[in-house]
């Protein structure tokens, strides 16, 4: 049963999503697709839309068959890391292809710069940070870098378009992990990655979407009829992130003091007192972000680091857990088709999935031994995801539940598509 891997936000489903669904099963000639779904938090270091299991309902909807959830520590990170995490769950469950969007569409072009990136990779890194010191946007000093390279011409392949950036971290981390993994890429249609137009096949970016949910104004027609009804019932009044609550939620963490800051993944010297002196001036989300900014750091990374803050993310479990790489994949929903597949990888799948949080622990002890540092990390892994979910849902203005540990409550989705 030929399965390709998608590597997915879906934040919302969108007609784009669609049109790349259909077009990776085509172009990899399979029968079952699998997404890995960033969970609450998303790599740009927001906090998603609407819930994970609304946007794999979404997503299982529309035709995909099986949605796994990437974890916090990967699914909120730099694109290496993000890419990677991705890639590595979907060797452990026996993918044979891979296929993602791209604003260049030409996939020889995007293998051609990789192996151009992981050959200088050191080269690109010093003399990237170095336009950084000199204000340099970071996408602009990579491409001026990467222009400099042998063989690599960001005139026909603009290293600044954000699918082309991801594309190519694809790539290289297939290359790093050693996976058999086939890679395919499709071209990006209609309106651009942060564009807020509408392009040809009533296709916007996800970005644009938000924007008009912001504003108050009807999104259903960008997207596929089962995923606007989900959308429909999540009414962003109730069930959507609220900037305030997640203001506030920051500001307390921040108060708790400088030491405390600098035990953090990525917060580096100078940048707690720049927290600190931006939590006590700032009147709202957007404030405090633009008050911690720096010309050498991206707003997206800026952003990132308060996700971390938010969740509590040390420095030093942060490493050890990317360099563990995923250590479980985690069930967010599936088709019939979807548990079909999941039955006849089971043998040979190579880490433990997790459908029922209530034995989790002693699955994770049988896989890897309970006095292992495999099972220690598993556990810290699985330990972050939940408190993301806890913190998500104390953004939610009209969360009403009697718990905030939706994660043991909530069961994987079993949906058949709708088209």
């Amino acid at each position: 049963m030929r399965a390709v891997g998608l590597i997915t936000e879906y934040n919302p489903f969108h007609n784009g999503h669609l049109h790349h669904l259909r077009a990776s099963r085509e172009a990899a000639d399979a029968k079952v697709t699998v997404a890995v779904m960033s969970g609450h938090f998303l790599q740009r270091g927001e906090p998603a839309l609407i819930d994970k299991w609304r946007r794999a309902e979404m997503a299982l909807r529309c035709g995909v068959d099986v949605v796994i959830e990437l974890p916090f520590v990967f699914a909120c990170a730099s694109a290496p890391h993000f890419a990677r995490g991705a890639v590595q769950c979907l060797a452990a469950l026996g993918i044979d292809s891979l296929c993602f969007g791209s604003e260049s569409g030409d996939l020889e072009q995007l293998l051609g710069c990789a192996l151009l990136l992981d050959e200088h990779g050191a080269e690109v890194a010093d003399k990237t940070a170095a336009l950084l010191r000199q204000g340099l946007h970071y996408a602009a000093a990579r491409n001026r870098v990467c222009a400099e390279l042998p063989g690599c011409d960001p005139s026909t392949l603009p290293l600044h378009q954000p699918n082309n950036i991801l594309g190519i971290e694809y790539l290289r981390a297939l290359r790093i992990t050693g996976s058999t993994i086939q890679p395919f890429t499709i071209p990006r249609l209609g309106a651009g990655y942060h564009d807020d137009g509408v392009g040809p096949g009533n296709i916007a970016s996800a970005s644009g979407i938000r924007k008009r949910l912001a504003a108050g104004e009807t999104v259903f027609d960008l997207l596929p009829p089962p995923a606007a009804e989900v959308l429909r019932r999540s009414p962003a009044a109730r069930f959507c992130p609220d900037d305030d609550l997640l203001h506030r939620l920051l500001l307390a963490q921040i108060f708790r003091g400088r030491d405390y800051l600098q035990s953090l993944y990525q917060v580096e010297s100078g940048l707690d007192g720049r927290l600190t002196d931006a939590a006590a001036a700032s009147r709202d989300w957007q404030a405090l972000v633009a008050a911690v900014k720096v010309r050498q750091f991206t707003r997206t990374r800026i952003q990132r680091i308060l996700m971390y803050i938010l969740n509590d993310l040390r420095a030093d479990l942060a490493n050890s857990l990317l360099a563990a790489g995923p250590l479980y994949l985690r069930l967010l929903g599936s088709s019939a088709r979807g548990r079909a597949f999941l039955g006849a990888v089971r043998k040979r799948r190579r880490l433990p999935l997790v459908t029922n949080l209530s034995r989790v622990y002693s699955q994770f002890k049988r896989t890897y031994g309970a006095e292992s540092e495999a099972f220690r990390l598993a556990c810290a892994m699985l330990d972050l995801d939940l408190r993301a979910t806890r913190n998500y849902t104390l953004l939610l203005p009209g969360w009403s539940g009697p718990n905030r540990d939706r994660d043991f409550y909530e069961d994987p989705l079993v949906i058949d598509p709708a088209i």
